[in-house]
């Protein structure tokens, strides 16, 4: 494994991140596809064993449970300080009133029972899930400063939004003194490459540290185009990410062409794409077959050449935005 400073930060965390939210209780409903906790430990113990110190959940994956899986798990496979553990908010966690966004009351309410859930002193990296467009920036930045000067959480991140709204609240923190986003986790892969024209370089300016999501395009680029796994029949907000344009099949085609020729897995492939980019920190990589974790780690070490990165890129035709809105 290797290691990277995540952004202008101090904090060093491996180049691949383990995404949880596919570990978490079934009954919760969020996700047909969760792993029940039994399952899902295996997974953890093999990505610490492979040097991966970057682990990412939230609190609205499986309502919950997923951060105390994680929790339980890191503490049995890991040494605390030397991991790095992500969590976010903004989702709703129950019926009612203040139940979800980035008020200071949700904030404060939400971190704790993060901390409880995780059985932890303190989250490493907590970032803001979606923006919130109902609650001033000012009062959601004043907030997480807090969370942080309160020694809650390390550092602050941000996931998904225009790149208008994270300037913004990178300057508002800026202009009062408050803790900055150090991260971004944005919806980025060989199929959607619209982060490149506002976000990508933003984050390069301003020393912001990538994380993407969904870096595999939920599977679709790890496998035959009209092949189709439970994940990719039962989620919902998967099929509003992805086949929108023709240029796709032909993008997955040739990852599959490049794999074939270098004899490694698909998956390898289009990570190594990502990895080669230099604003990319570390991409979130969801493990649901022990394999999963396997190519993610191999990645790291696959080198692409330009022209198998041109023949890669070649196809992509203009995306809507899709993934925050």
């Amino acid at each position: 494994m290797r290691y990277v400073k995540l952004g202008n930060t101090g904090l060093e965390v491996s180049r691949i991140c383990l995404g949880c939210m596919s570990f978490g209780d079934p009954a919760a409903g969020t996700h047909e596809w969760s792993l029940d906790e039994a399952a899902s430990r295996p997974f953890i113990q093999r990505a610490v064993e492979a040097g991966v110190n970057f682990f990412d959940t939230a609190n609205g994956y499986s309502l919950g449970s997923s951060e105390e899986i994680v929790g339980r798990a890191l503490r049995d496979f890991a040494i605390r300080d030397e991991v790095v553990v992500a969590s976010k908010v903004y989702f709703p966690m129950r019926e009612g009133r203040n139940s979800m966004g980035l008020s200071r009351k949700a904030i404060m309410t939400e971190v704790d029972a993060s901390l409880r859930r995780l059985g932890t002193d303190y989250i490493d990296l907590y970032q803001i899930h979606r923006w919130d467009g109902r609650t001033p920036i000012e009062e959601t930045m004043e907030a997480l400063h807090d969370v942080v000067t309160s020694g809650k959480a390390r550092y602050v991140g941000a996931s998904s939004m225009f790149a208008w709204q994270f300037s913004k609240a990178l300057y508002t923190s800026e202009l009062r003194g408050w803790t900055k986003f150090v991260s971004m986790q944005n919806h980025y892969n060989l199929l959607n490459r619209e982060e490149e024209r506002e976000m990508m370089p933003l984050c390069a300016d301003q020393g912001i540290g990538v994380i993407p999501w969904s870096p595999l395009a939920r599977g679709r680029l790890a496998r035959d185009w009209d092949e189709t796994t439970e994940r990719s029949t039962t989620d919902e907000l998967g099929k509003g990410l992805y086949d929108i344009a023709a240029s796709d099949r032909v993008i997955v085609e040739r990852v599959g062409e490049v794999a074939a020729a270098r004899g490694v897995p698909r998956a390898q492939v289009a990570l190594a794409w990502m990895l080669s980019k230099p604003f990319i920190t570390a991409p979130i990589v969801g493990a649901t077959k022990p394999h999963h974790i396997d190519d993610a780690v191999a990645a790291v070490d696959l080198s692409l050449s330009a022209d198998e990165i041109a023949l890669l890129e070649e196809p992509y035709t203009p995306h809507p935005v899709v993934g925050f809105r």
